[in-house]
Order: C-alpha cells, then sequence, then structure tokens
C-alpha cells in the first residue's frame, strides 16, 4: 500500500510540476542539405550551423515547447548534396524516406530547384535561405511547399548594375559565369538590366564550377578593354580568378559578383592578391549590423562555431523557426497540416520581419552592396 501511495505521490508531483516523461515527448526532426564536402564545404557547413543553433535554441526554450498537447523534441537530420543536383534529389528522397517534419535548404540554386519537386511530391516543406534563382518560385508548389527568404537573382543582378552605371559611372563590361543555375541566373539578371542603363557588354566568357585556370577568358577579356568583370558563380572560383587578373596586369579592373563571391573566405581564396579591392558584390538581405538581431547572434554564433561564418546561416537559422512558427498556429506537426499556415507567417526573425508574397518569395526583401578593405568585408549602403 505504501508503495503504490509513493508511486501515487510521484505521478502528482510531475502532473503539478509539468515534467513528462520520455513517453509524453515527440521529436520533430528537421533536414538540412547543403553541400558539406568538396568546393563548397564552407558554404553548407556554415548553414548547418545555422540549423544546429536553432535546433539547441528551441529546445532549451522555458517554459518547453509544446505542439499538440505534448512537449517537442527537436533534432536536425543533415544530408550533403556536394552542391550536386542528382545528389542533391537522392537527398531530397532520402529526408522524405525518412519522413522528417520539414526541410530548410538546400544551398544552391542548382540543387534546390529539383529538389524542390521531391519535396512537392511527398508533401513536405522546405525553406531555402541562400538559392536566390527566380525560376525556384515560379514552380506549382511554390507557397505551397517552396519558400525562399532571401532576395533573389532579381534584386542582386540588378543591384549591382544599377551601383555599376549610376554611382561608378561605368561603360564598359565584361561577363563570366559558371553555366549553374545560379551563376548563369544572376548573370543574366546583371546584363539585361546592365544594358538598360546604356553600359556595353563588351564580352561574354563561360567557365564550370569545378574550373581553376581561367587565364584563357581572361586574355581574351584584357583585349577588350573592359572597365569591370561580372561573374555569376561561386568564390573558389572567384579567389583564384582574382589572382589570375593580377597576374594579367588587370589590376584597375572592378570586379562584380552576387552572393555566391560575397564571403570571408574569397579574402583567402584570393591568396593576398590586390584586386580583391576592386571586389563588389551584393548579398541579400541587411548587413548583420542592420539586422534586427544580427550583432548579438553573430556574437553567439562566433562563439559555438568560431571562424565558421560565412554568408547564410542567420538565414537557415531563421528559417528553422519559420517551420516551427507553423507548426506551433497548426498545432500539428504533421507537414500536410501545418504547410499551409507558412504561407502566413509573421516572424520577427533575425535577418528581418519574415513574411511571404503567395508564390513563396520574402516580401519587401532588401540587399546589401560590400567590399573588401584589408581582406575584411564592409558594407556599402
Amino acid at each position: 500500500m505504501q508503495f503504490k501511495l509513493k508511486i501515487s505521490a510521484v505521478a502528482a508531483l510531475m502532473a503539478v510540476t509539468g515534467f513528462a516523461t520520455a513517453q509524453d515527448v515527440q521529436v520533430v526532426r528537421i533536414g538540412h542539405v547543403a553541400p558539406v564536402s568538396g568546393a563548397q564545404a564552407h558554404y553548407g557547413k556554415d548553414n548547418e550551423n545555422g540549423v544546429r543553433m536553432a535546433i539547441a535554441d528551441l529546445n532549451a526554450q522555458q517554459p518547453p515547447i509544446t505542439i499538440g498537447g505534448r512537449r517537442v523534441r527537436f533534432e536536425l537530420v543533415a544530408e550533403d548534396d556536394a552542391a550536386d543536383p542528382r545528389q542533391g534529389t537522392a537527398a531530397a528522397q532520402k529526408l522524405c524516406d525518412a519522413r522528417v517534419n520539414g526541410v530548410v535548404g538546400h544551398l544552391n540554386s542548382g540543387t534546390t530547384i529539383p529538389a524542390s519537386r521531391v519535396y512537392a511530391d511527398c508533401g513536405v516543406p522546405h525553406i531555402t535561405g541562400a538559392a536566390t534563382n527566380p525560376n525556384l518560385t515560379r514552380a506549382a508548389w511554390a507557397g505551397k511547399t517552396t519558400f525562399r527568404i532571401i532576395a533573389n537573382d532579381n534584386a542582386l543582378g540588378s543591384g549591382l548594375a544599377f551601383y555599376a552605371a549610376d554611382t561608378l559611372k561605368l561603360k564598359r563590361v565584361a561577363i563570366i559565369d559558371d553555366r549553374t543555375a545560379y551563376g548563369q541566373g544572376v548573370a543574366e539578371v546583371f546584363e539585361r538590366t546592365a544594358a538598360s542603363k546604356g553600359m556595353t557588354v563588351v564580352g561574354k566568357e563561360f567557365t564550370t564550377d569545378k574550373a581553376t585556370d581561367f587565364m584563357p577568358i581572361l586574355t581574351k577579356i584584357k583585349s577588350l578593354n573592359p572597365e569591370a568583370i561580372f561573374y555569376g558563380g561561386m568564390d573558389p572560383q572567384a579567389g583564384p580568378m582574382l589572382r589570375q587578373l593580377e597576374q594579367l596586369g588587370m589590376g584597375n579592373v572592378r570586379f562584380f559578383g552576387g552572393d555566391g563571391i560575397c564571403t570571408s573566405e574569397i579574402a583567402k581564396l584570393a591568396a593576398g592578391a590586390k584586386t580583391l579591392e576592386n571586389v563588389i558584390c551584393a548579398e541579400g538581405g541587411a548587413s548583420l549590423a542592420k539586422m534586427p538581431g544580427g550583432t548579438a547572434w553573430k556574437a553567439r554564433y562566433d562563439a559555438a562555431y568560431p571562424n565558421q561564418f560565412q554568408v547564410y546561416s542567420p538565414y537557415t537559422y531563421d528559417a528553422t523557426f519559420v517551420l516551427v512558427d507553423a507548426m506551433r498556429r497548426a498545432n500539428s506537426i504533421d507537414p500536410k497540416v501545418y504547410a499551409p499556415q507558412i504561407i502566413s507567417a509573421n516572424v520577427r526573425g533575425v535577418t528581418a520581419q519574415i513574411a511571404f508574397e503567395p508564390n513563396g518569395e520574402l516580401k519587401n526583401p532588401s540587399i546589401t552592396l560590400y567590399r573588401y578593405v584589408n581582406g575584411q568585408k564592409q558594407p556599402l549602403n
């Protein structure tokens, strides 16, 4: 009898204190996909860190988060797509098969666009904080299972072209892209806008996202006497390109690019080339200092992941919270139940006040232009 009374007393205490048994806790699995191997691994690890940090913060909330009357524990399910479209769709299918509750990712437009169809077919919502090709949100499932919380290439490419024409008064520009969905897309936007501003595109060249030797195309471009080069691609190519521009005596040529080159890593990849000072790049969103919670968040990030910050981790952090916000408003962790709530998000994130257009694009996106001074990225606006 005394034993039964003790059990009853413990049960009563658990009920009063809100203590949850293992059976009372439901696990919510958040998938993340990005390249964490290969030349772009520094981006992918940074993105993954953002999600890890969000999950740690969600699990630490007091009182604990409950959804559907049950306490929740969040877990990360991380996959590597190596920036390869086929590996990206395979990773997406793997997350679908694992029945994750939602996905943050991918990094590259070339992996995100085909993966978005996989997520749509299995009914799992995903939010990217990095892929910027406008075609992502032109699919039938955009605004249903596909969302973006960063400015797209239309904003990045046009913003850079306006700065080149209106502020720097440049007239002659050459364009290089890496033939990826991202690189080609942002280069095309820059080209159209530059032409509309009266700039002359003196030459167009192509490379790949695996190349390291750009001497032949840069030599050809040098003969065309451009005032600037726009590069549509990522920093593993932009860094060596800057070194080779210096070797060719093109130290007076401006070098423009989107968020793919706008990293701290490019200074290392340029290996001391003075042409780094000619770089003007654009990122979606405000600079960290102007983000609603950017400065304090960055200090916590650096403490947890020293010397790993690149570009997009604040956005993957916010994307995780947007998914969970929709779950809480729907009172369900079932993707098919909570996914319709994402479109009506109104979340004050680290990066911005996050709300969506009907096609899943971020409302009122901003961009920031940057330059490099003594190897450090500094905002221009």
